[in-house]
């Protein structure tokens, strides 16, 4: 097939097979389409009732990028997986986990996640109303009335999550700051300290463990991971052979033990707005240039240097990030499973791959809305790559 000639392609299905015209990306012997299909990310995107869909974007040969740097990994398993453990499927405007909802403002759409109580409970707040009944009804009928980047930035002042499809179109995947000259390589590096939380920090910490590494994995015995109250296999799975240590971060005790885990480890990986970490004692750069060899992860919506400091999860930094598909109507629907947060561990476990690979030295800013931007981007180009410029400076080769 002559690259990029539209064709007629067959995905076989669980309740049959789905026919439809793709484009098949340049160069490439598989119709990127046919593997979103093929990886079951079809059953996670576009409206229940109809055949499912596939964003026009080269998703898949970003992951197989990723992929290629890491060690044994199923593209399939890591991005659908929990939804098939749930036993998910599309929903359109809706989530796979339901939590998340694309609706219809004044001038667009705008996403809005009600992922905890504390969320929906905050609805009134965010609409400046007393509401009575479904809060989902309450807001759909709100946003219908007002600007989508306003009730956005509402509903974000308040620490609920909140999105306008593509507002994130130019945030960098990833930034990094050398901060300490590398260590010889030979060295290796051994303990990962995983303080993060959810499914991309953690998911980032599997990986590195599945590359060698000593995975410790660190909680407030205040605030535990919030993935532990959703389905036991999947936090099983992303924690399997790590060693768990809870402590009270309000006490001194329980801070001096975290900075006593902190100084043994060669890679942290959090996922906390920076503030928090330095009310503990670790600041992510003097942790850094304290020792050669060491790498720092840090995973947010929108980067460490986002001024408002907007809290994010997969669905809604996907959307920030323009990573959608389109229905018959011309609407945006969601793709796949809070895509973003297994796109952004896959991305951070690459580049903390290869940064403690070649000595360490970094601070990794991975911002999720930034990796769903990247993700989306039209055009194939290097599927993933790092480079080094004379300085030493580890950065990110983007297409």
């Amino acid at each position: 097939m002559a690259p990029g000639l539209v064709a007629s392609v067959r995905v076989p299905l669980h309740y049959g097979e789905l026919v439809f015209s793709a484009r098949c990306r340049p160069g490439g012997s598989t119709c990127a389409v046919e593997t979103w299909f093929r990886w079951g990310l079809g059953d996670l995107t576009g409206p229940a009732e109809e055949p499912g869909l596939a964003p026009d974007a080269p998703v898949a040969a970003r992951v197989e990028g990723l992929v290629a740097s890491l060690p044994a990994v199923d593209p399939a398993h890591v991005l659908a997986g929990r939804a098939g453990l749930q036993g998910w499927g599309r929903s359109g405007r809706i989530s796979a986990n339901g939590t998340c909802r694309l609706l219809r403002a004044a001038d667009g759409w705008v996403a809005v996640n009600l992922s905890r109580p504390t969320d929906v409970e905050l609805v009134p707040a965010v609409l400046e109303a007393e509401i009575e009944g479904d809060p989902w009804e309450a807001l759909t009928s709100a946003a219908a009335a007002r600007p989508a980047a306003e009730l956005a930035a509402r509903a974000q002042l308040l620490g609920i999550p909140a999105a306008v499809p593509a507002s994130s179109v130019g945030l960098p995947p990833l930034t990094i700051r050398t901060l300490r000259e590398p260590a010889d390589a030979a060295a290796g590096w051994r303990v990962v300290l995983d303080l993060s939380a959810m499914w991309a920090g953690p998911l980032c910490a599997h990986l590195l463990g599945r590359a060698g590494a000593h995975v410790v994995k660190v909680e407030d015995v205040r605030r535990p991971d919030g993935a532990r109250f959703g389905p036991a296999a999947f936090y099983d799975e992303l924690h399997a052979g790590h060693a768990s240590v809870v402590l009270d971060f309000a006490t001194t005790s329980g801070r001096d033990a975290l900075a006593a885990l902190a100084e043994e480890a060669d890679v942290v990986v959090e996922s906390s707005r920076p503030r928090a970490l330095a009310r503990l004692g670790l600041l992510a750069e003097e942790w850094v240039a304290a020792r050669p060899g060491r790498t720092w992860v840090s995973i947010t919506g929108y980067g460490r240097g986002d001024p408002e400091q907007r809290v994010a999860f997969g669905d809604d930094a996907a959307v920030a990030g323009g990573l959608l598909a389109t229905d018959g109507h011309g609407g945006p629907v969601f793709c796949g499973d809070a895509i973003a947060d297994p796109l952004t561990g896959l991305y951070a476990a690459s580049a903390a791959l290869d940064s403690a690979r070649g000595g360490g030295g970094h601070l990794l800013d991975v911002a999720m809305a930034g990796v769903a931007a990247w993700a989306a981007r039209p055009g194939d180009g290097p599927r993933y790559a790092h480079v080094r410029d004379e300085s030493g400076v580890l950065r990110h080769a983007d297409p």
